[in-house]
C-alpha cells in the first residue's frame, strides 16, 4: 500500500512539475507577445512631442496666437498584394503599421494626416477584386476617427509610372482617395500634386494635370496681392499663406549624397545618379512647380529615405521614410506644427525591427533553458550559484 502511495505522490509530482513548466513557458511567451506586439509602440513613439514655434505666432492686427494646425506625414506604406505578397509577409508587416498608426493616432491626435504615395505595393497592375481586397486592408489598418482627415497623394505603384498610368487607374484611386488638389485649413494651403503626371511629354492626363496647377497657382497668387472688392472673383478666397507642397516624387536633386542622418540612405546608395522621372521629377517640372505654386514648404516620398535639400530661395524639401519595415529596419514619420506663418518639423521614429527580432531571440533562447533545465539536461543556474556559496563558505 505504502509502495502504491509512494507511486502516486511521484506521479502527481511529476504533473505538477510539468504544469509549472507549462505555465512558465505560457507565461514568457505571452509577455514576449505582449510587449513585441503591443508595448514596444507605446513605449517608442511616447518619447515623440509635437515641435514648438520657434517664434509665437501671432497674428498681425490681433495679439492672440494664430491656431496651431497638428500634422502628421507618412510615406510609402506598400500595402503588399497578391502576387508579390508572401501571407507571413503581408501579415508582419500591415500588423507593424496598424499598431503604429492607431498607437501614434492615440498617443498623439493629429489633426490631419498625409500619406505622401505609394500606398499599395501592386496598385499599378491589381485587378478590379485584387484592388477592392487591397483598399478593404488599407481602411482597416488605417482607421481614424472623424475628426482626423486622412489626405493621400498618388505614387507610382497606386497609378502606374507615367507609361502604365491610365484615366482608369487615376479614378479608381480618386474614387477611394478625395481627389482634391487643394486643401485650406486654418489658414494654411496644402497643395497635392500628381507627381506621375509631370512628364511634360504633352499627354493628356499630363497636360490636365498642369492645366489644374496653373489654376490652382492662380486662386494663390490672387490670395496674396492683399485685400481689394473681389480680387479672385466669385467663391471663397484662399488664405493668404504661400503653401505646403505635398507630392510623391521629390523635386529634382542629383542624388542623395548631401543627404545625412541614420535614417538617410546607406553609403553605397548616396552617391548613385538619380534618373529623372523615375526617381525625382525633372527638372523643368521642378522649376514650374516651385515658379507656379511658390511654396514655403515641400514634402516628398518615394526614395524610402530621409533627405533634407534646398530649393531656389531656400525653399525646404523633405523626404519622409518609408513607413513599413519592409522597405527599411528603421521607419518613421513627421511631425508638423503648423500656422499661416510658420512650421515647425520633428521626426518621429517606429520600433526598429532587428530590436523586436532581437528580443523575440532572446525570448526563444530562455524558453531552450527553462526546457533543458526541467529535463535535467541543464543545471539550473540557482542550484549552480547555491552549490558555489556552500563551497566559498567551506573554504
Amino acid at each position: 500500500m505504502a509502495i502504491i502511495r509512494l507511486e502516486f505522490e511521484r506521479h502527481n509530482f511529476c504533473l505538477l512539475k510539468r504544469s509549472f513548466l507549462l505555465l512558465k513557458l505560457i507565461a514568457v511567451i505571452f509577455a514576449m507577445l505582449l510587449f513585441c506586439e503591443f508595448l514596444i509602440y507605446y513605449l517608442v513613439i511616447l518619447q515623440c512631442n509635437w515641435p514648438e514655434m520657434k517664434t509665437a505666432a501671432h497674428d498681425g492686427k490681433q495679439e492672440s496666437p494664430e491656431p496651431v494646425l497638428k500634422a502628421m506625414f507618412l510615406a510609402d506604406t506598400h500595402l503588399l498584394g497578391e502576387v508579390r505578397g508572401h501571407w507571413l509577409d503581408k501579415l508582419r508587416r500591415e500588423w507593424q503599421m496598424e499598431r503604429a498608426f492607431q498607437t501614434a493616432l492615440w498617443l498623439l491626435q493629429p489633426e490631419v494626416v498625409f500619406i505622401l504615395g505609394d500606398v499599395f505595393d501592386e496598385g499599378k497592375w491589381s485587378s478590379a477584386q485584387a484592388w477592392e481586397d487591397d483598399v478593404e486592408r488599407f481602411q482597416k489598418m488605417f482607421r481614424h476617427p472623424r475628426h482626423v482627415q486622412l489626405k493621400v497623394v498618388a505614387g507610382n505603384h497606386d497609378i502606374g509610372f507615367h507609361y502604365q498610368m491610365s484615366t482608369y487607374k487615376i479614378k479608381r484611386f480618386e474614387k477611394v482617395f478625395n481627389p482634391g488638389r487643394l486643401f485650406s485649413w486654418k489658414g494654411i494651403n496644402f497643395v497635392m500634386v500628381n507627381s506621375i503626371a509631370l512628364e511634360g511629354d504633352g499627354c493628356t492626363i499630363c497636360s490636365e494635370a498642369e492645366a489644374e496647377l496653373i489654376e490652382i497657382s492662380h486662386k494663390l497668387n490672387c490670395s496674396r496681392e492683399g485685400p481689394r472688392p473681389n480680387p479672385c472673383g466669385d467663391g471663397q478666397p484662399l488664405p493668404a499663406s504661400a503653401p505646403v507642397l505635398l507630392q510623391h516624387y521629390p523635386l529634382y536633386r542629383r542624388s542623395d549624397a548631401n543627404c545625412s542622418g541614420e535614417d538617410a540612405a546607406p553609403p553605397g546608395e548616396k552617391d548613385v545618379p538619380f534618373k529623372e522621372r523615375y526617381d525625382v521629377l525633372s527638372r523643368e517640372a521642378s522649376q514650374k512647380l516651385l515658379w507656379w505654386l511658390q511654396p514655403r514648404l515641400v514634402l516628398s516620398g518615394h526614395t524610402h529615405s530621409a533627405c533634407e535639400v534646398l530649393h531656389g530661395a531656400g525653399v525646404l524639401e523633405l523626404s519622409v521614410p518609408s513607413f513599413s519595415w519592409r522597405n527599411r529596419n528603421n521607419p518613421s514619420f513627421i511631425m508638423g506644427s503648423m500656422t499661416s506663418r510658420e512650421y515647425a518639423l520633428a521626426k518621429c521614429h517606429l520600433p526598429f525591427e532587428d530590436t523586436v527580432l532581437t528580443i523575440y531571440c532572446g525570448a526563444a533562447a530562455f524558453l531552450v533553458v527553462l526546457i533543458l533545465v526541467h529535463c535535467g539536461l541543464l543545471a539550473s543556474p540557482f542550484v549552480s550559484g547555491w552549490k558555489l556559496l556552500r563551497k566559498f563558505k567551506t573554504v
